[in-house]
């Protein structure tokens, strides 16, 4: 019998036994991707300013372009994927891989509390706005374009591996960084835009009864302030990580979220003035009585 150390404490197997613990499988595929902690810090570090670089390339690729899926979906990006099936598949790694991350090496920060808060953020919004919920409460969504969902898929591994990882295994901070008016004012712009993003998704669902594909204005809630609510929500959502996590990664994300975004909220606005005469003029496209 060997004892194998992790997080988790010693964990025996029989080399007798074709069985290999997760923990450890997972601990060995990094220890062979990278040749020390200093490496994948290095690396992580590098996949953070590499996503400030995709943030800018994308804002203005945007500027030409919109996002190709939903109402802006074109042939010309591929086969199209259906629209629950996408959402969930390609969100998925956002999920998946930060749980192996926690549960499946050692995880040597998992153990501190804001480690463990700023994880259940990022978590919280892919178990209920993105992955295992989200999705099939959709109605009548148009199909995904195979580019699109490729695209986002391999976002979601890229991000997912570099938050997850960054907090489980390398985020230093304070002892009482939990009650530092950074962390504290971080969370709660953070818990307020999550909720606006479900209750602004809530709105957008009850447009539609079932089988209903058309599009109608929304109202109620930030709806009647600016036309991408559902956008703010999840910009503010990510700017609360961002400032409670004070790290380049979880800024690195946010910065792409809201050059992503914004780009579409600008979009709807104009989308929405064009097709409906008695669209609210007053309203905005994503910052209240500003923007």
């Amino acid at each position: 019998i060997c004892r194998v150390n992790n997080s988790f404490g010693q964990i025996p197997f029989s080399i007798f036994v074709p069985f290999f613990p997760l923990s450890v499988a997972m601990d060995v595929f990094l220890s062979w991707l990278f040749s020390s902690e200093v490496q994948e810090l290095y690396i992580l570090d590098c996949m953070a300013y590499f996503m400030y670089f995709m943030a800018a390339f994308t804002f203005v690729s945007l500027l030409f372009q919109n996002v190709p899926y939903g109402r802006y979906a074109s042939s010309k990006y591929g086969f199209p994927v259906d629209v629950k099936f996408a959402w969930f598949i390609q969100e998925l790694p956002s999920l998946l891989l930060p749980l192996c991350l926690v549960f499946w090496t050692s995880s040597s920060k998992t153990s501190l509390l804001p480690n463990q808060l700023l994880i259940g953020m990022f978590l919280c919004h892919y178990v209920q706005s993105r992955t295992l919920i989200y999705p099939f409460l959709i109605r009548g969504g148009k199909a995904t374009p195979f580019a699109s969902f490729a695209l986002a898929f391999a976002f979601c591994v890229y991000n997912g591996y570099m938050q997850v990882r960054y907090l489980t295994h390398y985020a230093e901070y304070p002892a009482d960084w939990v009650t530092h008016p950074r962390f504290i004012t971080g969370s709660a712009l953070w818990l307020i835009g999550w909720l606006m993003n479900i209750h602004s998704d809530h709105i957008l669902r009850s447009l539609r009864k079932p089988g209903e594909t058309g599009y109608k204005i929304p109202r109620g809630g930030m709806f009647e302030f600016v036309s991408g609510a559902n956008f703010l929500g999840e910009i503010t959502e990510w700017a609360g990580f961002a400032l409670a996590g004070r790290s380049a990664h979880s800024a690195a994300f946010s910065v792409f979220t809201t050059a992503v975004l914004a780009n579409r909220a600008v979009a709807h606005h104009k989308w929405y003035l064009a097709k409906f005469e008695d669209y609210p003029k007053s309203r905005k496209a994503l910052i209240p009585f500003v923007f």
